[in-house]
């Protein structure tokens, strides 16, 4: 299949996704955020024994990193696609599944609402070997909150992920903000996140600018050891993927998680 067919096939499959509700971006705080509705958490899956395929992984420790990392090393031919989790599970589905199909594998931080209404999409991220984490909660503006606030924004993220597979997740990513502020970045190592992780390209695929706008983008900034910032819930995204993974084998960059990106 062309990457043109697979643009049009994944067009279709998202359709209803477009003319949906989609998630909230990762903007700054004060930007108004799309209203997020909650309702009551759905039966955990059980999660898989630890070190088999799909089985849990533990934040971990990288001796010589910052507190907050933003990329990984320049020197060897890997990137990192991470996904803010959130939106339509429509278009999880469909990033998951086309970045199987090149052999890629992504990092997918999850807001806890979101994992209260689509539990099994906590099982289908580790069952593809994709990295799964925190973004907060509520997907609020974390950096502003008050310390008791934003430490229940961390651990009540890391509560649901803990529930649904055995583990908080491998990494912690502030909502609405590209760093943590400083306080917030004590109350991530408090909640059992060594590092957190941030990104230096922002893909801007929560602004909606279209699919070209969104290849473009990437395209032009990442380099060996980029970490991307992207995001579930936007056809944009689904229908830029095939392009971005078919160039970046061109370039001979390979995506991995987030975890192998940087050990």
């Amino acid at each position: 299949m062309t990457t043109i067919d697979r643009r049009a096939a994944l067009r279709t499959g998202v359709g209803l996704v477009a003319a949906g509700g989609l998630s909230a971006a990762c903007t700054p705080s004060g930007a108004v955020p799309h209203p997020e509705h909650a309702r009551a958490p759905g039966t955990p899956t059980s999660p898989a024994p630890s070190g088999t395929p799909g089985g849990p992984a533990a934040p971990r420790r990288f001796p010589g990193r910052p507190p907050q990392i933003e990329h990984g090393p320049r020197t060897r031919p890997r990137v990192a696609l991470t996904f803010h989790g959130n939106g339509d599970p429509g278009t999880a589905h469909a990033l998951l599944a086309e970045a199987e199909r090149h052999g890629a594998r992504l990092t997918v931080l999850a807001v806890g609402t979101w994992l209260d209404e689509h539990p099994a999409l906590a099982r289908r991220v580790l069952d593809g070997g994709h990295d799964l984490g925190n973004h907060t909660q509520h997907h609020v503006g974390v950096n502003d909150l008050p310390e008791r606030e934003a430490y229940a924004e961390i651990t009540d993220c890391a509560h649901r992920l803990k529930r649904l597979t055995g583990s908080i997740g491998t990494w912690f990513r502030p909502s609405r903000a590209a760093r943590a502020s400083p306080l917030v970045e004590r109350l991530a190592r408090r909640a059992g996140y060594p590092h957190v992780l941030s990104y230096d390209v922002d893909s801007l695929d929560f602004t909606e600018p279209g699919a070209a706008a969104v290849t473009r983008t990437v395209l032009d900034r990442i380099q060996p050891g980029s970490i991307v910032s992207l995001h579930f819930g936007y056809a944009d995204t689904v229908a830029a993927l095939p392009a971005v993974l078919d160039e970046l084998d061109r370039r001979g960059l390979t995506a991995v998680t987030a975890t192998e990106l940087i050990r």
